[in-house]
């Protein structure tokens, strides 16, 4: 098992690294002078060169690179080319506002999911289990802009229950739970829905299996048995799926922070892509990335714990 927990160490070392090199270089490589969007169309050659030479944009491509990611390590993204305002921490506040948004979308998106999709499981013969699979169809094409343009008509404009924008702090008790509930449920439904299809095809897979079927002929219900035994073996490709919509809640944050116009890390991030703010877009795209790598090397951890199999292989 320790070699087993080295390896994933290394490999998210390993993967962390090299995804900074990418963003770094992408970045590098888009059309736009970061000289002129700091210091405007009217500034002359000789002051262009001074802010070059002065933020080390002059400087050699590697040093540019260990200069950024030795900051980066440090916590330090630098200050903004438009506003002057230290990108550290706008990053971390906006970062707190996305991260509550994709955990409340994950809460809604699991216990929607793991109750319908092992219910329309045990019930995949019946018109109930046979509903929830059709619903949870129809909801993995509709996309989540879609589901918060709705939501906003409906509970926000006509009945007036829910604001249809912005952003309250957590302390603000009822009213941050007034400004949350829309997105979460924008953002977790469709989650839920493609979650649901993943839960159902793990537990019937689970259902077909032999030391089910000796629970059962023990005396067992289907619904004893597989709480008992089936659900921790159906948990293993679900955790799999999981993290990968937890990574896709951080990318689809992005559209629905724009829709209830929330200040979180993706409106960040697109202001300042509008704005050509080429060192706050590599600090929130290198923090996203770094964050998905995160998860997915959590997930691995996760099947190590879960599966004994793996942990006897290490």
């Amino acid at each position: 098992m320790v070699y087993r927990l080295l390896a994933l160490l290394g490999n998210f070392i390993a993967t962390v690294l090299a995804s900074t090199v990418v963003v770094f270089l992408l970045l590098r490589i888009m059309p736009g002078d970061p000289a002129t969007v700091a210091l405007g169309i009217e500034a002359t050659p000789e002051q262009l060169e001074a802010w070059r030479t002065e933020n080390g944009i002059n400087a050699p491509i590697l040093t540019q690179y260990f200069e950024w990611l030795g900051a980066l390590l440090r916590g330090d993204f630098g200050v903004s080319y438009v506003s002057q305002q230290n990108i550290s921490g706008t990053v971390m506040d906006r970062l707190q506002v996305t991260l509550i948004l994709v955990g409340a979308a994950m809460l809604i998106a699991l216990f929607v999911a793991i109750p319908l999709g092992t219910l329309s499981a045990m019930k995949h013969k019946n018109a109930s289990g046979v509903l929830i699979s059709g619903v949870s169809q129809i909801g993995v094409a509709v996309p989540s802009f879609l589901v918060g343009i709705l939501l906003v008509a409906l509970f926000a404009i006509k009945l007036g229950w829910f604001p249809s924008g912005g952003w309250a702090a957590p302390a603000e008790g009822a009213e941050f739970l007034r400004h949350l509930v829309l997105p979460a449920v924008a953002l977790g439904s469709v989650q839920a829905s493609i979650l649901t299809r993943y839960v159902r095809s793990a537990v019937m897979e689970i259902m077909r299996e032999d030391f089910l079927r000796t629970a059962r002929s023990k005396g067992l219900t289907d619904g004893s048995a597989l709480l008992r035994h089936g659900l921790r073996n159906a948990g293993i490709p679900v955790l799999t799926v999981v993290g990968v919509q937890l990574a896709g809640l951080l990318i689809g944050a992005v559209v629905i922070e724009r829709v209830f116009s929330i200040p979180g890390l993706g409106s960040y991030l697109i202001d300042s892509v509008g704005n050509r703010d080429l060192l706050a877009v590599q600090a929130v795209v290198a923090v996203l990335v770094v964050a998905i790598v995160l998860i997915n090397f959590l997930v691995d951890l996760g099947f190590t714990v879960v599966d004994p199999r793996l942990r006897r292989a290490s």
